[in-house]
Formats: structure tokens, C-alpha cells, sequence
């Protein structure tokens, strides 16, 4: 976290003296409203919400709560609003099963800022909604199928740039560029690592300042994904324009990527969007589709270096696939069908660091839970970690255990890195694609261990390695 402790105490100073008088009202408790507190003035909780994940225990905000007030909801005051948190897998249960009946997704104040839409009538649900109906089917399975070649031909090339030849690499900033990569390839074309390192640096600011303390002074996380959200857009709006000449002239295909599809698919009255509608869409799917992934693959190489015995499983197993291929010859969809074991360990790995830390809902209206009142507007909160390392859901939470992923798998709402319901991510099969490849690719190459052997992890709002996971390299001899 580049922000101060100091320069967010001021600016949370500031925010109290300025609207003490107005919300003071605002944060006295409902009446039937689940136990817990609204914490102080405008800022509410937020501040230890943010600062147990920037100190590397995210669960602790949640346990302590569960701990102190209920241990199914409670009430709280997060980003500027009021909220509940639900817990366990009834509560998931219960959320992703009344989606859009008695809630719907809702974003923080901020997200809407660093995500303007170029219709000011339009949110920032209306446009999710928007995007989930006209998006193609470019993330189902049989879609994706076509697309494991070209990941493969991808990952060689970033691990023959990052990885081979080097004794020592810095993990997390690879991994970033790895799924980067591969997010520009797939969503708009863009291949050339130079085109592509010129967008990584303004989609790190954005990802830090996304759910953050909307504080737009310089310097500040919120202030820094605004920049980088406006540096980006631009660029976008000039790969459009020139995918429209392409098209036009036909230099590209109309079935390549989802710019295209988007640039030729009109709504049910027949416009077309706007080139600035186009660029805020390709923007949230480059967020999506690379920051989570490089996050779950880091911590791949982190369990897999502090545990032997699961890379061995993994070893073998990517091994066999790759003792069956021919010279030259990509992996397909039939090979990622065997890395059942190597799947399983990533699960795992996605338990223990969830990218997906929670989402937010909002109340449609009031509503019933657990005997307590839920208020129309009122925003709710879902952790992953409630369940994810809740004893009750899975035994020894905190050991890695790829087994609980065998047979039928965990219990249903327990383990939710990709959400459920209706808002389940539409990316879970691509992202799995990407994990697996680069697992396949990393085992294959190299043995390694961390050079620093308790690195934090800091959540920032996904697990980071405070210093990257620096690692030594082991090549496999020929």
C-alpha cells in the first residue's frame, strides 16, 4: 500500500470534521437490525475492514465480528454505507439464491467513479447487466476449447522472456504480465509485449484503488485508479478506432476476439455502442479476466514451493501429459481434461487466498433474516474467508489438502472464489484454463524455493506477497 497510514488518518480526519453534524443521525442503529456496530462518522469501519487485509489477516474483520456479535450476520458500516455481513454457507445460500428478488449486486461509490459510463442515465449494474446479455458465449467451455492452443503458444513465450536463463525471479510481477498477456490476446489482439507492458503499470493503480476509502486527493489510491482508468480508456478508444478500419477493410476477423463482436453486435433497437461504451467494457474484462488470475497463480508457486510432496502430484501428473505430446505439438482441451490433480491443488490454492475476498448486494426491500430486519438500500457483504477457513465447513481449515476437492467436492456454498448464483463469474472456465497452462508450463521447467521463507501476504483487495515472492529457480536438467 503506496498511501500512508498518516496521509489516510488526515484524510479520515478531515472527512469527520466535515460531516460529523450530518451522519451522526444516520449511524444510530435500526431497529431489528442484525447486532454490531456502525463504527465511527462517514467512515464507519471501513478503515479496519482495509487495514486487516493491508496487515495481511482479511478474516479478522469478519472472525471477530462472528466472534463478538453473531455468527450468522451482523451489521456494520463499510465504504460510505450501511451494511450487513452474512456468514456461512447459509448466508451465501440465501444471497445467491434471491439474486435480483430480494437483492442485486451493488458496487461502491467508487467503482462508478473509476468506471464512469459514457451514459450518465446508466449505473454501474445497469451496464453489468448490459454486458452479461451481449457478451458471446466466448467464456463457455465448448467456446474456450479453441483458445487452450493459443494460451499454450503464450505461456512458452513468457517463460522463455521471464523465467528461463534467470536464477532468481521476482513471482508475482510475471505472474501479473502472464495473465495480462494473455487477457489482451484474447480479448482484443494485442500481442506485442511492448504494446502490452505499456497498459500493466496504470491496471495496478487501478486494481489498488478500485475498492478503496473514495478519497480523490493526490497521492491516493482512489485518485491514482481515476488516472489510470482515464490513461487506459484512451488507449482503448485507439485500438477500436483501428479495429473498425481492419474490419472494415478486412484485415480482421469478425469472430477474433470480443472486440470485435462487440463493434458488430447491436442491441434489441438495433444501434450500435459507442466506441466509449466499448472501451469501459474491454476495461472491466481486462480487470477480471488478468488481476485474479495472477494473484491464484502466484500462490500456486508459493504452496508448491513450501510443500514438496503436493508438487511432486502435480509433477508427475503434468509429466504424463507432457511425455504424450509430440514435438512442437500444443496442449488441447483433451489434456486439460487430465490435470484433474493439478486442478484440485488450485482449488486448494484458491481456498486458502481467495482473489475474490467477497462481493456486495443490496437490498431490493425490506426483508426477514435469521430473525433480524434487513432495510431496503441497505448493502450486504459476503465473505469468502467465513466459509473458506471456517472449521464447520472445512476440517483443519488451515491446512492445504487437495483431497477435499475429490468426489463430489466441498458441501455446496462453502467454497465460492468465483461468487455462485446468477452472478457467478462468467470467467471460471477461463481463468481455470490459465491457471492450469501455467502450471503446466512452471512444473515442467523448474524446481524452486522462496528466498524469504515468511514473506507477509497483504490483501490489497486481492493477496499480494508483500515483496513479489522472490524465488531461486531450479531448472530440470534434459
Amino acid at each position: 500500500m503506496e498511501l500512508s497510514y498518516v496521509s489516510l488518518l488526515s484524510a479520515f480526519v478531515v472527512a469527520v470534521s466535515l460531516s460529523l453534524h450530518f451522519l451522526f443521525f444516520k449511524n444510530k442503529p435500526t431497529a431489528g437490525a442484525p447486532p454490531g456496530r456502525t463504527g465511527w462518522p462517514v467512515v464507519g469501519e471501513s478503515l479496519e475492514f482495509l487495514s486487516t487485509g493491508w496487515k495481511g489477516h482479511p478474516e479478522k474483520f469478519i472472525f471477530d465480528r462472528i466472534a463478538r456479535y453473531s455468527s450468522t450476520v451482523f451489521r456494520t458500516h463499510l465504504l460510505g454505507e450501511r451494511a450487513a455481513v452474512f456468514c456461512g454457507a447459509a448466508g451465501n445460500k440465501f444471497l445467491f439464491s434471491n439474486e435480483n428478488k430480494l437483492v442485486r449486486a451493488w458496487w461502491p461509490a467508487s467503482v462508478d467513479k473509476v468506471f464512469p459510463s459514457s451514459s450518465q442515465s446508466s449505473s454501474s449494474q445497469e451496464e453489468a447487466i448490459k454486458m452479461r446479455r451481449m457478451l458471446p458465449n466466448f467464456f463457455k467451455p465448448e467456446a474456450l476449447q479453441r483458445y487452450v492452443g493459443l494460451m499454450d503458444h503464450i505461456a512458452q513465450r513468457h517463460f522463455a522472456d521471464g523465467w528461463e536463463g534467470e536464477k532468481e525471479v521476482v513471482v508475482f510481477p510475471l505472474t501479473k504480465n502472464y495473465t495480462f498477456w494473455l487477457a489482451c490476446r484474447l480479448f482484443v489482439s494485442v500481442e506485442d509485449p511492448n504494446h502490452v507492458d505499456k497498459f500493466a503499470a496504470p491496471f495496478s493503480e487501478l486494481a489498488s484503488g478500485l475498492i478503496s476509502i473514495p478519497v480523490d486527493l493526490p497521492g491516493t489510491p482512489f485518485n491514482k485508479a481515476i488516472k489510470a482508468s482515464n490513461f487506459i480508456r484512451k488507449e482503448l478508444v485507439a485500438i477500436i478506432k483501428q479495429r473498425k478500419v481492419d474490419l472494415a477493410e478486412g484485415k480482421a476477423s469478425p469472430t477474433q476476439d470480443i472486440l470485435s463482436h462487440m463493434l458488430l453486435t447491436s442491441d434489441e433497437t438495433g444501434k450500435f455502442m459507442h466506441e466509449l461504451d466499448i472501451a469501459d467494457k474491454i476495461l472491466g474484462l481486462l480487470i477480471g479476466g488478468h488481476d485474479t488470475a495472477s494473484s491464484a497463480c502466484a500462490f500456486v508457486v508459493k504452496y508448491l514451493a513450501e510443500l514438496p510432496e503436493i508438487y511432486q502430484g502435480v509433477y508427475k501428473e503434468q509429466m504424463e501429459i507432457a511425455n504424450s505430446k509430440k514435438e512442437g505439438e500444443l496442449l488441447n482441451w483433451e489434456d486439460i481434461q487430465k490435470m484433474k490433480y493439478s486442478w484440485n491443488v488450485a482449488c486448494e490454492v484458491l481456498r486458502l487466498a481467495p482473489p475474490l475476498q467477497g462481493a456486495f448486494r443490496e437490498a431490493l426491500s425490506d426483508f426477514m433474516y435469521n430473525g433480524f430486519t434487513i432495510p431496503k438500500g441497505w448493502k450486504i457483504y459476503w465473505s469468502a474467508n467465513s466459509t473458506h477457513i471456517n472449521p464447520d465447513c472445512f476440517p483443519e481449515p488451515k491446512k492445504f489438502d487437495p483431497s477435499r476437492f475429490e468426489g463430489t467436492g466441498p458441501a455446496p456454498y462453502t467454497f465460492v472464489p468465483f461468487g455462485g448464483g446468477p452472478r457467478m463469474c462468467p470467467g471460471k472456465e477461463y481463468a481455470r484454463l490459465e491457471i492450469l497452462v501455467f502450471m503446466h508450463h512452471l512444473v515442467r521447467r523448474f524446481r524452486w524455493e522462496k528466498i524469504i521463507p515468511h514473506e507477509k501476504i497483504v490483501v490489497n483487495p486481492m493477496p499480494i506477497p508483500a515483496k513479489g515472492l522472490p524465488v531461486r529457480l531450479y531448472p530440470h536438467k534434459a
